[in-house]
C-alpha cells in the first residue's frame, strides 16, 4: 500500500472468527466464546480441521446467533493443521477448493442456511497473500461454486488485484495482533501482540484513518473490510469484547450495501 492513498474514516467493518477448528478427540470449545461479538464466521470444511459433527454444531451455533457463515478452506493436512505449504497445480487447487466449499454449502442448505464468503486458512492463506497466480487460482475455484461468494484475503495489492482480474467480490482483512510492513503486507517474522490496550489503539487508528502502524515506525494506509480475531492468543476474548465496545461489527455484504446507498 502506498503512503499517499487517501485516508478514510471507517464507519462499518466486519469481525470474523474461525469455528469447527477441531477434529476427532481434539476439541476447541473456546472458539465459541468469541461468537457473541462476531458478525461472520469461517467454518472449517474437514481438510485442515472439522469433522462432520463439529461442522454441524458450528453451523447450528452460527444460525442461533444469526451471523454470516463462510467456508474456511485449507490444504489437506490435518496432522499439521493446515500450516504446511503444498505445491499444487491448477487442477489440484480447483479440486480442493470446490470440494471443501461445496461440502459446506450442501451441509448449510440442510439447515436452510447459505454461505456468503470463503476464507483460506494457514499456509493457504499466506500463499494467497504472497503469490498472485495462486490467489487467482483459488479465487477462480471459489467463483465456480457461486459468483456471489466473497473472497476473504489479507489486505494488500494481491487481494485487490485478484478481485479485479477474476471479477470476484473481495474483503480485505486486517489482524490487530499482527505487525505490518511499509507496503501494507503482514510481517511474518514479528511476534503477535497480546497487549489488549495496544491492539485497541490500533483498531481506533484504523477506524479513524484507515492506517496501520508499520515496522519502520510510520503509518501505512490500507483497505480494511474485515478484522480477523483468532482464539489462539491469551487475550483473544478480552480483545474482541473491547473491540465490540468500540464499534459494532456488520457483515461485509451489509457494509457494501451501506456504501452503495441501498441501506442507510
Amino acid at each position: 500500500m502506498q503512503e499517499n492513498f487517501e485516508r478514510k474514516t471507517i464507519k462499518n467493518i466486519d469481525f470474523n472468527i474461525d469455528l469447527a477448528q477441531s477434529f476427532g478427540i481434539y476439541k476447541n470449545k473456546s472458539e465459541f466464546d468469541l461468537l457473541d461479538y462476531a458478525s461472520s464466521v469461517n467454518i472449517s470444511c474437514g481438510f485442515h480441521a472439522g469433522d462432520p459433527l463439529t461442522i454441524r454444531d458450528a453451523l447450528l451455533r452460527a444460525k442461533e446467533k444469526n451471523v454470516v457463515v463462510g467456508a474456511h478452506i485449507g490444504f489437506d493436512d490435518i496432522q499439521g493443521f493446515g500450516y504446511r505449504d503444498m505445491d499444487l497445480d491448477e487442477d489440484e487447487i480447483e479440486a480442493v477448493v470446490i470440494y471443501q466449499v461445496g461440502a459446506l454449502m450442501s451441509f448449510a442448505k440442510t439447515f436452510n442456511m447459505e454461505i456468503e464468503h470463503v476464507r483460506p486458512h494457514g499456509a493457504m492463506y499466506k500463499r494467497c497473500a504472497s503469490d498472485f497466480a495462486f490467489a487467482c487460482s483459488v479465487a477462480k475455484a471459489v467463483q465456480k461454486c457461486s459468483k456471489w461468494l466473497v473472497y476473504y484475503g489479507a489486505a494488500g495489492e494481491i487481494t485487490e488485484k485478484t478481485g479485479e482480474l477474476i471479477n470476484i467480490p473481495v474483503a480485505q482483512e486486517i489482524c490487530l495482533e499482527k505487525m505490518y510492513n511499509v507496503d501494507g503486507t503482514v510481517n511474518t517474522i514479528a511476534k503477535d501482540c497480546e497487549n489488549t490496550e495496544m491492539e485497541i489503539s490500533r483498531l481506533k487508528q484504523l477506524l479513524s484513518s484507515s492506517q496501520v502502524s508499520n515496522i519502520e515506525g510510520g503509518k501505512t494506509v490500507v483497505t480494511a473490510d474485515t478484522i480477523h480475531f483468532t482464539n489462539r492468543l491469551s487475550n483473544s476474548l478480552e480483545l474482541i469484547k473491547q473491540a465490540y465496545d468500540v464499534i459494532k461489527p456488520v457483515p461485509v455484504n451489509y457494509k457494501n450495501a451501506c456504501l452503495s446507498g441501498w441501506v442507510e
